[in-house]
């Protein structure tokens, strides 16, 4: 088998830079030798255009390299890429670095907010394992929350790490999650990116169709997705927007409140609200997994003193360098 270089895209810490080892990965879960064969280019792989294999592949990564055991997600909710799910939190952690001396937050008194954790609850499951944060996740999906606290039961030694809430209104996506005693780090959000199902289905005919060579007119949502998780009125401007206005009520609970943008376009217009809300400071972070750009928006309405103050009662006692 032929070595593919690092993946120097990847964020440094990640431990997904080098190709997948599948004899190792098999080795963690043996299901994922049944979609595991020889590519054209004589490498072992699987077929990526294939939800069942790319979930097996997701269980061999999470128990291999992070302890995570018997990870599942119901039929038709969406199955997120680990590599690209575990780079969106080392650079949150390089992000609270930057305000603690270089040194990278970690213990479980560092707290984390997961808006719309969704069945798979991939970012407290990460993040948790990774850096030892403790996670708020909200859900507005109960048959989804319900899921990721099944996910939960079967990882014991997270659960004292994780606590799940529903979000029981709609309208809303911090207000009925955030209590007026918390006290979080920083926000963390995958919104929905399409407008409607219609551009959800289109852009998965692209997917399939970029994996295979094949164009099939009849593939529907093949990799999940419910709506919730995948589309939304207005997109991930409306979504990232309402998130924008409503952080301004808890601008003394949150540090860093922040959110993926998956179309660069769509940076102006965010750019504006975060503007309008009056926040102190903004950075836009860049991220890569192969040919895929993406990048998050961050935003404080902490002043500069604030941000000290914060890093020095909340992060002092358990600072430390990254321990994988």
């Amino acid at each position: 088998m032929s070595k593919e270089a690092i993946k120097e895209e990847l964020h440094p810490r990640n431990l997904h830079r080098g190709r997948y080892d599948f004899p190792a990965l098999t080795q963690s879960q043996r299901a994922l030798a049944n979609f595991v064969s020889e590519n054209k280019y004589g490498n072992l792989s699987i077929d990526f255009s294939n939800p069942d294999a790319v979930k097996e592949l997701n269980r061999a990564l999470l128990k291999h390299f992070y302890t995570i055991s018997n990870w599942d997600i119901p039929k038709g909710y969406l199955c997120p890429p680990i590599p690209g799910r575990a780079d969106y939190l080392h650079y949150l952690a390089d992000l609270l670095a930057e305000s603690n001396a270089g040194k990278l937050p970690q213990g479980n008194k560092i707290n984390v907010l997961d808006i719309g954790t969704g069945a798979n609850c991939i970012y407290p499951l990460l993040g948790s394992s990774i850096y030892d944060w403790h996670f708020i996740a909200s859900e507005i999906d109960l048959k989804a929350l319900n899921a990721a606290k099944e996910n939960l039961s079967a990882n014991p030694q997270l659960i004292p790490k994780i606590e799940l809430r529903h979000q029981e209104n709609p309208a809303h996506v911090l207000t009925g999650i955030i209590k007026s005693s918390d006290v979080f780090d920083i926000s963390i959000c995958n919104p929905p990116f399409h407008d409607s199902l219609e551009a959800a289905e289109a852009g998965n005919k692209r997917k399939v169709k970029n994996l295979t060579g094949k164009k099939d007119p009849k593939v529907k949502l093949n990799f999940g997705g419910q709506s919730n998780e995948i589309w939304c009125k207005g997109g991930e401007v409306a979504f990232i927007q309402k998130i924008i206005q409503e952080s301004k009520t808890y601008k003394y609970n949150c540090f860093w409140f922040t959110s993926l943008v998956s179309k660069e376009e769509h940076l102006k217009e965010l750019i504006i609200a975060i503007k309008n809300a009056r926040a102190t400071e903004r950075q836009i972070i860049q991220m890569s997994q192969g040919n895929k750009k993406s990048r998050f928006i961050a935003w404080t309405f902490l002043n500069p003193e604030q941000q000290a103050d914060w890093a020095t009662k909340r992060w002092a006692p358990t600072a430390g360098e990254c321990g994988r």
